[in-house]
């Protein structure tokens, strides 16, 4: 592949990064970020215009909408250390089995954005890595979290999600759709590193009518202690 004009690299006064952290991409996580980073004793700095909390075991970063933002978020963590990221976001269900506040660790990723093909032209579907996937899964059943598995469909256009897109998607046995899963996967690929993603279920697309959950307090509430939960899982696969 020709190269690129720019790359991301470290800055003057950058901090340099453990191995392992999580990257939250949605903004409604952003004070339990800052909060989990204050009880882990973490430093803050800035990522464009998103957080970046750090210390010697774990580094948080976030909020990161969109495909775009997030592959930017997620070049700079690489640059200045960061090996195995774990993927913190919610996502909407195409299918009657996947509910309102289930936890899907996601196999792979169908690409229907436009950040994907700048590295890996021609491949639309992305794989995460094998093994922190399966880490996430056996840790978060051991703490009592019940974890679905399933593909998902990427997008930049949330407000293009038509019947008809998710009706045959849902056929297809794709059973959820986010917007930075997928090119995220493919710059992890791209760059060597490992990424994995864990997801809450925020509304069901599947239903007639739409089915929004993300505003309700329980969602909010379990939003709030699965990223908790991620953090010590992040800590401890650093200590490893």
């Amino acid at each position: 592949m020709e190269s690129s004009i720019l790359n991301p690299e470290p800055a003057r006064g950058d901090p340099e990064l453990p191995a392992t952290g999580i990257l939250a991409v949605n903004p409604s996580d952003t004070k339990t970020l800052s909060l989990c980073a204050e009880q882990s004793g973490l430093k803050r700095s800035f990522l464009f215009n998103s957080n970046l909390y750090n210390s010697d075991v774990l580094f948080l970063a976030g909020p990161a909408v969109g495909a775009p933002m997030a592959v930017l978020c997620l070049e700079k963590l690489i640059a200045l250390g960061a090996k195995k990221i774990i993927l913190y976001g919610w996502c909407g269900s195409l299918h009657k089995d996947l509910r309102a506040l289930d936890v899907l660790v996601p196999t792979h990723a169908l690409s229907e954005e436009g950040t994907s093909s700048h590295y890996l032209p021609g491949k639309r579907t992305m794989e995460p890595s094998a093994l922190l996937a399966d880490m996430l899964r056996s840790a978060l059943s051991d703490n009592g979290i019940s974890v679905r598995r399933g593909p998902v469909w990427t997008t930049d256009a949330p407000y293009r999600e038509t019947r008809r897109k998710v009706t045959a998607y849902g056929e297809q046995g794709i059973i959820a759709v986010d917007m930075e899963y997928s090119a995220l996967c493919t710059v992890a690929t791209y760059r060597g590193v490992q990424l994995a993603a864990v997801m809450l279920v925020s509304d069901e697309l599947y239903r007639l009518p739409w089915k929004p959950k993300y505003s309700f307090p329980k969602f909010k509430q379990c939003s709030r202690e699965l990223l908790a939960l991620l953090c010590t899982i992040a800590r401890a696969e650093q200590s490893r």
